[in-house]
């Protein structure tokens, strides 16, 4: 534990010193690039609401629902999503959508949501290999010496780590075959919402095209990130800026992976860049993002479902379960 308390000392510091190195920069930052960074990360989170839409659609033909709404539930998330740990914004998003579906179910609208995660997963795979291969990129056996606190604690605790997942895991199957009934029942009533893939071409078009389009925006919106703040603007420098995200989205301990990303980032860039330069991206990059998507999210909250705060989302949700729950 003591050790654990001071790595998350060391996590806090260095992301304190580097978000001061971001704001000592704001003079010199590129601000042409960073409208387009932001402009592109926009058009990205479009590609993917509507990889979403057409995923839901597919679950529910004879429904009708707008675009407008289903963007709004994913931009609201995923400005959530970074300023709280765990993904907590993914609730938020799924308590839009079905509000947003007539005569939708929670158990069809996750399915759909999930069917995402597919193309998503063979993306990273390829992403993370490809980091791995440029040789800056850490190595597993490296996390230890990272000044992020979670990847650091497994680093340094490879046999716990073993040990979690195969509890996890064996968890898991304990838990299938004590519900098998029940996860049976639940495939019935979830298995609407992976329609999408029992239409190849429908599947590759209307999910795959977009979420790829919005895969190279996501890239672009970085390349122009690291110009703005005068790094090595380059495809590779994109994804291994996109890798270390993807390892941050693993271990979701703190809001947007704060802490993993910063110290990754700072591993990564420290040949290429002065330090108090790599510093300040590691953090400002992620700083303007937040920002960026959470006044988008709350735009989208307000305008498009007409909430005042994230959390009277969940209020309400909760009040229409308990009513339909009496009903």
């Amino acid at each position: 534990m003591p050790a654990l308390l001071a790595s998350i000392g060391d996590t806090f510091r260095a992301f304190t010193q580097a978000a001061g190195e971001f704001f000592d920069s704001l003079a010199n930052l590129d601000w042409g690039s960073l409208g387009i960074a932001l402009a592109c990360f926009g058009v990205y989170l479009l590609f993917r609401s509507r990889a979403s839409f057409n995923a839901l659609r597919s679950a529910y033909p004879d429904e009708r629902f707008t675009w407008r709404r289903i963007w709004g539930a994913y931009v609201a998330a995923y400005g959530l999503n970074g300023v709280v740990p765990a993904g907590s914004g993914s609730v938020v998003q799924l308590v839009l959508t079905r509000a947003s579906i007539p005569n939708s179910t929670y158990p069809t609208v996750t399915a759909a949501l999930f069917v995402g995660g597919i193309f998503d997963g063979v993306m990273c795979l390829l992403i993370m290999g490809y980091a791995f291969a440029q040789g800056v990129f850490p190595k597993p056996q490296d996390f230890g010496g990272l000044s992020s606190f979670d990847l650091a604690f497994f680093g340094n605790h490879p046999a716990f780590t073993l040990f979690a997942i195969t509890t996890l895991v064996e968890i898991s199957l304990i838990t299938v075959a004590i519900m098998s009934r029940r996860i049976a029942e639940f495939w019935s009533n979830t298995r609407q919402g992976f329609a999408i893939l029992s239409e190849p071409r429908r599947y590759i078009i209307g999910m795959c095209v977009p979420q790829f389009a919005g895969w190279l925006f996501r890239a672009a919106s970085y390349m122009f990130l690291l110009q703005a703040f005068g790094i090595g603007a380059t495809v590779t420098n994109a994804i291994l800026v996109l890798a270390a995200q993807v390892l941050a989205a693993v271990v979701p301990f703190t809001p947007g992976g704060v802490g993993v990303q910063q110290a990754l980032l700072v591993v990564i860039f420290s040949t290429s860049a002065p330090t108090d330069t790599v510093a300040a991206f590691s953090v400002g990059q992620q700083i303007a993002i937040t920002v960026f998507t959470l006044a988008l999210g709350f735009a989208a909250l307000v305008v498009i479902f007409r909430y005042r705060s994230f959390r009277q989302v969940i209020r309400e949700a909760r009040r229409k379960r308990a009513a339909e729950a009496a009903a």
